[in-house]
């Protein structure tokens, strides 16, 4: 038998009623290559590239090399050269690639040991399809098994080499494969990812960078403790108010699930912090984050910025160009500044939340994109929508989800957990000596109102920093419109329990409603249900005797008993 001989209907055996398959005598399955494109994510976004290669390679060369050997004793061949190439015709006729051999020319050189080029690659497709292009080779799997067939053919190790490849932007895959010696010290690089111990000590590499991130994440979290008790930190949030924990309980609640989330807050709240905070506790956090300001750029130009261009389309495009959808493909895209979009634009924003799909600037084909949508605006959408400014579908489209970060003067608890940790990592940037702040110093930080927020916080500490003289930041060191904030009202003399001046609050509200509960209640803003348990507990529910209740509209006013 002739290599050329093998035919896939004589290699494939299986009973149509299920079980096994066997394929060339050996015991088959049937895998979906996209399940194995996954396959190969999980291991770069878990491995990283260097051992996710080392697995696939190894994995490649050990399917080869028993392929070899299954073929060689189930098969009577013509010749031992015709079993040595047969490696090629398995790999077609198992649907891996489509081979083609080249055509050399005298000035092409000596030819190598083997040479091949692939088209149809299974692993460069998927390659493509869940990770995007890639900066080298990518037919890891199939570049191994070429090797382990080779190899046990020839009875010397034979190490395959892919120098071109579709996944890495070329027309069609490449590859030459030579023993050792030919290739001397070229085949170096590559070599490592057939040797298991390289394997071993990429997988080392990863277990020690997640120990070191263990213990910076241990460290940190005992410096917040120390300097900001009862906070929490969640990718760069800093926490203890009950409105941001329910703020951060929703997101990670969010983050469980692929739906778009619309983030909306005053400017400088940590919008984009929070969608971090979704993407790095999502499934998607291996893959890209990426962000952009789309009120900072203008329509022409977000149209390419989001979409990629193709070579020609404009002025200046010289070259193809993905875009950021293309960009975040398996990640995250943050829409930063929704609001500030041009209606063209929103029409098309529209189009790519909806159909998955993008179309680069001046071509007509589309293309297929996986990234989740988290957007951000400090405008109010529901009134731009009213004021047809913001298309109702979109807004709908991108508020699948939406979570209002409450600025910083609704949430006071916030501020010195805030400053303090501000004040620590902007002292060990500058490399000043700084322990805290002056009693004074604290008591100002907390009168201001804050209209800039947390990126007001963060200023004003690295401006107090970059002042103070001492080991601790004092009033002189804030910021002019910091020291200029205004004392809270203090009580004169000795302060009085708090529940004696509530008490003596609201029976003067209800004298000075004429009695009326109803009334009182309304301008205390207190249910009436409340106000009456509050004068029960006075004793003086009798208070409202003098006065007439507000009886519901339409009905005459009734006398209080």
């Amino acid at each position: 038998m002739r290599a050329m001989d093998l035919d896939l209907r004589e290699l494939l055996t299986f009973d149509p009623a299920g079980g096994i398959i066997r394929f060339a005598g050996q015991r088959a399955l049937l895998l979906d290559a996209v399940a194995l494109g996954i396959l190969r994510k999980e291991l770069i976004d878990t491995l990283g590239l260097t051992a996710a290669r080392g697995i696939l390679t190894r994995f490649g060369y050990a399917h080869g090399w028993r392929t070899a050997e299954s073929l060689r004793s189930e098969f009577p061949w013509e010749s031992e050269r015709e079993w040595q190439i047969a490696g090629g015709r398995l790999h077609m006729l198992q649907g891996l690639v489509v081979i083609e051999q080249p055509v050399r020319s005298a000035s092409d050189g000596p030819a190598p040991f083997a040479e091949a080029i692939w088209h149809e690659s299974y692993e460069a497709e998927q390659h493509l399809l869940h990770l995007g292009q890639a900066d080298a080779p990518v037919c890891w799997t199939l570049a191994g098994f070429a090797s382990g067939y080779l190899s046990f053919a020839n009875g010397r190790a034979i190490y395959c080499v892919e120098d071109r490849c579709r996944g890495a932007g070329a027309p069609a895959c490449h590859l030459v494969g030579r023993s050792r010696e030919e290739w001397g010290a070229a085949i170096e690089p590559d070599l490592e990812f057939y040797d298991k111990a390289s394997v071993d000590r990429a997988l080392e590499g990863v277990s020690a960078a997640l120990r070191s991130a263990e213990r910076r994440l241990r460290a940190r979290r005992q410096e917040l403790s120390r300097l900001a008790p009862g906070a929490e930190e969640r990718s760069g949030l800093v926490v203890r108010s009950e409105a941001m924990h329910r703020v951060l309980d929703l997101a990670l609640r969010v983050a469980k699930v692929e739906s778009t989330a619309l983030i909306t807050g005053e400017s400088g709240v940590g919008k984009e912090r929070i969608a971090r905070l979704i993407h790095e506790e999502s499934p998607r956090a291996g893959r890209p984050f990426v962000a952009v300001n789309c009120g900072a750029v203008t329509e022409t130009l977000l149209e390419s910025e989001l979409f990629g261009h193709a070579r020609g389309a404009f002025t200046g495009a010289d070259r193809d160009r993905a875009g950021l959808f293309e960009a975040a493909n398996g990640g995250t895209l943050f829409l930063d500044e929704i609001g500030e979009v041009s209606p063209g634009m929103q029409v098309k924003l529209l189009r790519a939340l909806q159909e998955r799909e993008i179309r680069r600037v001046g071509e007509t084909r589309s293309r297929a994109v996986d990234a989740r949508v988290a957007a951000a605006t400090n405008r109010n959408l529901a009134d731009e929508v009213a004021a047809g400014r913001f298309r109702q579908d979109l807004f709908y489209r991108l508020r699948v989800i939406e979570l209002r970060v409450p600025p910083l003067r609704e949430r006071p608890e916030d501020v010195l957990p805030l400053a303090r940790v501000f004040l620590a990592e902007t002292a060990r940037r500058m490399k000043r000596r700084l322990t805290g702040f002056t009693p004074r110093a604290a008591d100002q930080l907390l009168r201001h109102d804050w209209p800039g927020n947390v990126r007001e916080v963060q200023n004003a500490i690295e401006h107090a920093v970059a002042l103070s003289g001492g080991s601790r930041v004092d009033v002189e060191d804030l910021p002019e419109e910091l020291r200029a904030a205004m004392p809270r009202p203090r009580p004169a003399g000795r302060t009085r329990p708090l529940e004696d001046v509530e008490r003596e609050y609201i029976l003067a509200a209800v004298e000075g409603a004429g009695g009326n509960r109803t009334r009182a209640a309304a301008e205390l803003g207190i249910g009436l249900a409340t106000l009456k348990r509050k004068l029960k507990q006075y004793g003086a529910e009798g208070s409202a005797s003098r006065g007439a209740e507000v009886s519901p509209a339409g009905s005459p006013p009734r006398a209080s008993r």
